[in-house]
């Protein structure tokens, strides 16, 4: 009988035929699958520091750090073509950082306003960005809403911290600034994901969304408040958008169990896109 291969000597002369551009890309995948493994095993809520952008990244939960590092470095959920070597980008809901260390590595020259009210977040996210070296980028420790005030707030202790509604703990106060103020020059891409409070900061400044090329909003459905996420979609559509919608979280058997995420009954991506 002729001598047939193991898979492990097929792998072996596949790595030895690779190029040394695959075999840099397969060692990187390698190394990305190990650090995601050891992830997925640390309990909720523990910090952590992970070398999967490269540089070190403190976060603060490895079960929200891992699904937003899919959507961003991986699905590209934000990927966009500026039409300037240096455009503007607003980050409502900047969290630990993660997607503004993706948008400089998208357009390096780029301008970034980056809002995050949670304050232990905001340390890390300050942690994050300057520690990769981006001093130019604007941090502000601001909520968004519809006027300057002082709002209390529900820390949830990983990217679930919101405006605090309903039954939400109060576990700190935070400032509050308005959006409006920073969409009166033309904006290349504005992100906005403050978990409850889209519809009502889109609101007061829906006459200035006219300087906004790119909008991406994550819309926020929580259980015992009113949905507005019918008045969110005409808010975009009456500034000239066109509309994709992605699921984020659903609930599978939505006439029987509601709960597509902790606290919230829906989530959906919202693209805004200009012809």
């Amino acid at each position: 009988m002729p001598w047939v291969p193991g898979l492990s000597e097929w792998k072996w002369w596949a790595k030895l035929l690779l190029s040394p551009q695959h075999r840099i890309a397969y060692r990187a995948r390698r190394r990305e699958r190990r650090e995601i493994a050891q992830l997925k095993v640390l309990p909720r809520h523990t910090p952590a520091v992970t070398s999967l952008l490269g540089g070190p990244v403190a976060l603060v939960d490895a079960a929200s750090f891992l699904w937003t590092y899919h959507d961003i470095f991986q699905q590209e959920i934000y990927a966009f073509q500026a039409d300037r070597e240096r455009p503007y980008i607003i980050d409502a809901g900047a969290n630990i950082g993660l997607s503004v260390l993706y948008f400089k590595r998208l357009y390096p020259a780029s301008e970034i306003v980056a809002f995050e009210p949670d304050p232990t977040l905001f340390a890390v996210l300050e942690r994050n960005v300057r520690g990769h070296g981006y001093e130019d980028v604007q941090l502000v420790r601001r909520a968004l809403w519809s006027s300057e005030t002082t709002l209390g707030f529900w820390q949830e202790g990983a990217d679930g911290g919101r405006i605090a509604v309903g039954t939400d703990p109060t576990t700190t106060q935070v400032q509050a600034a308005r959006l409006a103020g920073y969409l009166e020059r033309p904006v290349d891409f504005l992100k906005v994901d403050i978990e409850g409070a889209e519809t009502e900061v889109l609101r007061d400044c829906r006459d200035l969304l006219g300087n906004v090329t790119h909008l991406y909003v994550e819309y926020h459905s929580i259980p015992g408040q009113p949905q507005s996420l019918p008045t969110l979609l005409e808010i975009l559509v009456s500034a000239g958008f066109r509309i994709h919608l992605q699921p984020c979280s659903v609930a599978r058997q939505p006439f029987l169990h509601r709960n597509a995420a902790p606290g919230l009954d829906l989530q959906v991506h919202v693209f805004a896109l200009r012809d």
